[in-house]
Protein backbone atom coordinates (compact mmCIF):
# COMPACT_ATOMS: atom_id res chain seq x y z
CA UNK A 1 0.00 0.00 0.00
CA UNK A 2 1.09 3.79 -0.56
CA UNK A 3 2.05 6.31 1.79
CA UNK A 4 3.42 10.03 1.14
CA UNK A 5 5.37 12.23 2.99
CA UNK A 6 5.32 15.48 3.91
CA UNK A 7 8.53 17.46 5.50
CA UNK A 8 11.56 16.43 6.83
CA UNK A 9 12.06 16.47 9.89
CA UNK A 10 9.51 17.16 13.46
CA UNK A 11 7.47 15.14 14.91
CA UNK A 12 6.07 12.17 13.27
CA UNK A 13 1.93 12.47 12.40
CA UNK A 14 0.29 9.80 10.58
CA UNK A 15 -2.92 10.91 8.89
CA UNK A 16 -5.87 8.36 7.69
CA UNK A 17 -8.22 9.74 5.18
CA UNK A 18 -11.85 9.55 5.12
CA UNK A 19 -14.23 6.93 4.44
CA UNK A 20 -13.14 4.72 1.14
CA UNK A 21 -10.75 7.95 0.00
CA UNK A 22 -6.79 6.95 -0.48
CA UNK A 23 -3.42 8.31 0.82
CA UNK A 24 -3.80 11.52 -1.42
CA UNK A 25 -7.26 12.36 -0.28
CA UNK A 26 -5.84 14.98 2.69
CA UNK A 27 -3.52 16.79 0.10
CA UNK A 28 -6.30 17.10 -2.44
CA UNK A 29 -8.56 18.62 -0.02
CA UNK A 30 -6.20 20.87 0.65
CA UNK A 31 -5.48 19.54 4.99
CA UNK A 32 -2.19 19.03 3.96
CA UNK A 33 -2.15 22.41 3.16
CA UNK A 34 -3.40 24.15 6.19
CA UNK A 35 -0.78 22.40 8.05
CA UNK A 36 1.54 23.34 5.73
CA UNK A 37 3.31 26.15 8.22
CA UNK A 38 4.04 23.65 10.45
CA UNK A 39 5.43 21.35 8.25
CA UNK A 40 7.88 23.58 6.38
CA UNK A 41 8.91 25.22 10.16
CA UNK A 42 10.32 21.76 10.58
CA UNK A 43 8.03 21.03 13.29
CA UNK A 44 5.51 17.99 11.79
CA UNK A 45 6.42 15.04 9.21
CA UNK A 46 3.04 13.74 8.13
CA UNK A 47 2.61 10.60 6.85
CA UNK A 48 -0.67 9.84 5.14
CA UNK A 49 -1.79 6.18 4.02
CA UNK A 50 -4.99 4.64 2.38
CA UNK A 51 -8.13 3.74 4.08
CA UNK A 52 -9.11 -0.27 4.01
CA UNK A 53 -12.93 0.84 4.29
CA UNK A 54 -13.57 0.43 0.76
CA UNK A 55 -12.60 -3.13 0.93
CA UNK A 56 -13.71 -3.72 4.23
CA UNK A 57 -16.60 -1.98 6.03
CA UNK A 58 -17.90 0.30 3.02
CA UNK A 59 -17.68 -3.34 0.86
CA UNK A 60 -21.61 -4.22 2.02
CA UNK A 61 -21.08 -7.88 0.18
CA UNK A 62 -18.89 -8.71 2.44
CA UNK A 63 -20.26 -10.30 5.65
CA UNK A 64 -18.61 -9.11 8.76
CA UNK A 65 -17.03 -11.89 9.60
CA UNK A 66 -14.58 -11.17 6.77
CA UNK A 67 -14.99 -7.16 6.80
CA UNK A 68 -13.47 -7.87 10.61
CA UNK A 69 -10.50 -9.95 9.11
CA UNK A 70 -9.44 -7.28 6.74
CA UNK A 71 -9.48 -4.74 9.34
CA UNK A 72 -7.22 -6.57 11.62
CA UNK A 73 -4.82 -7.01 8.59
CA UNK A 74 -5.16 -3.59 7.91
CA UNK A 75 -3.92 -2.60 11.72
CA UNK A 76 -1.52 -5.19 11.42
CA UNK A 77 -0.12 -3.46 8.41
CA UNK A 78 -0.03 0.20 10.40
CA UNK A 79 2.04 -1.29 13.06
CA UNK A 80 4.18 -3.80 11.38
CA UNK A 81 5.12 -1.97 8.58
CA UNK A 82 3.79 2.13 8.38
CA UNK A 83 5.14 2.26 11.84
CA UNK A 84 8.92 1.06 11.15
CA UNK A 85 8.76 3.14 8.23
CA UNK A 86 7.83 6.15 10.05
CA UNK A 87 10.64 5.34 12.66
CA UNK A 88 13.09 5.02 9.91
CA UNK A 89 11.75 8.10 7.95
CA UNK A 90 12.90 10.10 11.55
CA UNK A 91 15.58 8.00 12.34
CA UNK A 92 14.87 7.05 15.64
CA UNK A 93 13.63 3.28 16.06
CA UNK A 94 11.81 3.97 19.51
CA UNK A 95 9.76 6.88 18.24
CA UNK A 96 5.88 7.39 19.03
CA UNK A 97 3.97 8.61 16.99
CA UNK A 98 0.87 10.73 16.20
CA UNK A 99 -2.34 9.42 15.20
CA UNK A 100 -4.92 11.86 13.09
CA UNK A 101 -8.19 11.87 10.74
CA UNK A 102 -11.41 13.32 10.15
CA UNK A 103 -14.77 11.32 10.40
CA UNK A 104 -13.79 7.73 9.14
CA UNK A 105 -10.83 8.92 9.83
CA UNK A 106 -10.88 9.55 12.96
CA UNK A 107 -11.50 6.16 13.62
CA UNK A 108 -8.89 4.54 12.40
CA UNK A 109 -6.15 7.27 13.79
CA UNK A 110 -8.18 6.30 17.22
CA UNK A 111 -8.32 2.74 16.44
CA UNK A 112 -4.38 2.78 16.54
CA UNK A 113 -3.59 4.99 19.28
CA UNK A 114 -5.53 2.89 21.75
CA UNK A 115 -4.98 -0.82 20.45
CA UNK A 116 -1.05 0.49 20.63
CA UNK A 117 -0.24 3.23 23.08
CA UNK A 118 3.88 1.70 23.23
CA UNK A 119 3.26 3.04 19.22
CA UNK A 120 1.61 6.17 19.74
CA UNK A 121 1.61 8.90 21.90
CA UNK A 122 -0.86 11.71 20.29
CA UNK A 123 -4.46 11.23 19.10
CA UNK A 124 -6.11 14.35 17.20
CA UNK A 125 -9.62 12.60 16.43
CA UNK A 126 -11.54 14.98 14.69
CA UNK A 127 -15.42 14.59 13.61
CA UNK A 128 -14.98 10.56 14.41
CA UNK A 129 -17.10 7.71 15.77
CA UNK A 130 -15.43 5.33 17.66
CA UNK A 131 -17.98 2.17 17.71
CA UNK A 132 -18.37 -0.20 14.88
CA UNK A 133 -21.72 -1.76 16.53
CA UNK A 134 -24.35 0.67 16.04
CA UNK A 135 -23.45 1.43 11.98
CA UNK A 136 -21.56 -1.35 10.87
CA UNK A 137 -20.98 -5.12 12.80
CA UNK A 138 -24.88 -5.93 12.03
CA UNK A 139 -24.97 -7.94 15.20
CA UNK A 140 -21.84 -9.82 14.27
CA UNK A 141 -18.72 -10.32 17.20
CA UNK A 142 -15.53 -11.93 17.32
CA UNK A 143 -12.30 -11.28 18.51
CA UNK A 144 -11.19 -9.45 14.98
CA UNK A 145 -14.20 -7.02 15.95
CA UNK A 146 -13.74 -6.93 19.52
CA UNK A 147 -10.02 -6.04 19.24
CA UNK A 148 -10.43 -3.34 16.50
CA UNK A 149 -13.60 -1.81 18.19
CA UNK A 150 -12.27 0.88 20.84
CA UNK A 151 -15.56 1.30 22.41
CA UNK A 152 -15.56 -2.44 22.87
CA UNK A 153 -11.69 -3.08 24.19
CA UNK A 154 -11.02 0.12 26.14
CA UNK A 155 -13.42 -0.87 29.45
CA UNK A 156 -11.02 -3.83 29.95
CA UNK A 157 -8.42 -2.05 29.29
CA UNK A 158 -5.29 -2.34 32.02
CA UNK A 159 -1.99 -2.65 33.24
CA UNK A 160 0.91 -0.77 31.00
CA UNK A 161 -1.12 0.31 28.01
CA UNK A 162 -3.50 1.97 30.36
CA UNK A 163 -1.17 3.34 32.70
CA UNK A 164 0.94 4.70 29.33
CA UNK A 165 -2.68 6.51 28.52
CA UNK A 166 -2.79 7.58 31.79
CA UNK A 167 0.31 9.48 31.98
CA UNK A 168 2.36 9.35 28.88
CA UNK A 169 -0.14 10.05 26.12
CA UNK A 170 -2.32 13.23 24.53
CA UNK A 171 -5.70 12.68 23.29
CA UNK A 172 -8.04 15.71 21.48
CA UNK A 173 -11.33 14.16 20.37
CA UNK A 174 -12.74 17.35 18.64
CA UNK A 175 -16.57 17.77 16.62
CA UNK A 176 -19.07 19.56 15.52
CA UNK A 177 -22.34 19.54 16.34
CA UNK A 178 -23.85 20.86 13.02
CA UNK A 179 -25.02 19.36 9.38
CA UNK A 180 -24.00 15.88 9.36
CA UNK A 181 -22.02 15.48 12.37
CA UNK A 182 -22.40 13.35 15.52
CA UNK A 183 -21.34 14.45 19.10
CA UNK A 184 -22.75 12.03 20.86
CA UNK A 185 -20.01 9.55 19.67
CA UNK A 186 -17.50 11.58 20.70
CA UNK A 187 -19.07 12.45 24.27
CA UNK A 188 -19.44 8.62 24.30
CA UNK A 189 -15.70 7.84 24.09
CA UNK A 190 -14.78 10.59 26.59
CA UNK A 191 -17.46 9.20 29.06
CA UNK A 192 -15.36 6.03 28.70
CA UNK A 193 -11.90 7.76 29.02
CA UNK A 194 -13.14 9.23 31.89
CA UNK A 195 -14.27 5.86 33.52
CA UNK A 196 -10.71 4.57 32.70
CA UNK A 197 -9.12 8.37 34.63
CA UNK A 198 -7.32 8.64 30.72
CA UNK A 199 -6.66 12.41 30.72
CA UNK A 200 -8.01 14.44 27.41
CA UNK A 201 -9.65 17.17 25.75
CA UNK A 202 -12.93 17.00 24.81
CA UNK A 203 -13.39 19.82 22.52
CA UNK A 204 -17.20 20.54 21.30
CA UNK A 205 -17.52 22.86 18.23
CA UNK A 206 -20.35 24.85 17.52
CA UNK A 207 -23.99 24.17 16.14
CA UNK A 208 -23.07 26.31 12.94
CA UNK A 209 -19.47 23.69 12.44
CA UNK A 210 -20.83 20.70 10.12
CA UNK A 211 -18.83 17.85 8.76
CA UNK A 212 -17.10 18.75 6.20
CA UNK A 213 -13.23 20.09 5.10
CA UNK A 214 -13.78 23.60 5.87
CA UNK A 215 -13.99 23.07 9.34
CA UNK A 216 -11.10 20.14 9.65
CA UNK A 217 -8.90 22.32 7.99
CA UNK A 218 -8.97 24.58 10.75
CA UNK A 219 -9.09 21.82 13.31
CA UNK A 220 -6.04 20.38 12.60
CA UNK A 221 -3.59 23.07 12.60
CA UNK A 222 -5.74 24.60 15.60
CA UNK A 223 -4.79 21.52 17.71
CA UNK A 224 -0.61 21.38 16.48
CA UNK A 225 -0.41 24.54 17.63
CA UNK A 226 -2.33 24.25 20.89
CA UNK A 227 0.11 21.01 21.41
CA UNK A 228 3.15 22.78 21.02
CA UNK A 229 4.00 20.89 17.22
Amino acid sequence: MPIVTYGTQGRPVLIFPTAAADYLENERFFLVKAVEPAIMAGRIQLFSIDSINQYAWMDRSLPPREQARRQALYSGYVEEEVVPFIRAAVGNRSERIATTGASFGAFHAANAFFRRPDLFDTLIGMSGFYDLGPSYLRGYSDENCFFNNPAWYLPGLSGAALRTLQHHSRIVIATGQGAYEAPDASRNLSAILNRKAIPHWLDLWGHDVNHDWPWWRRMLPHFIDKLGY
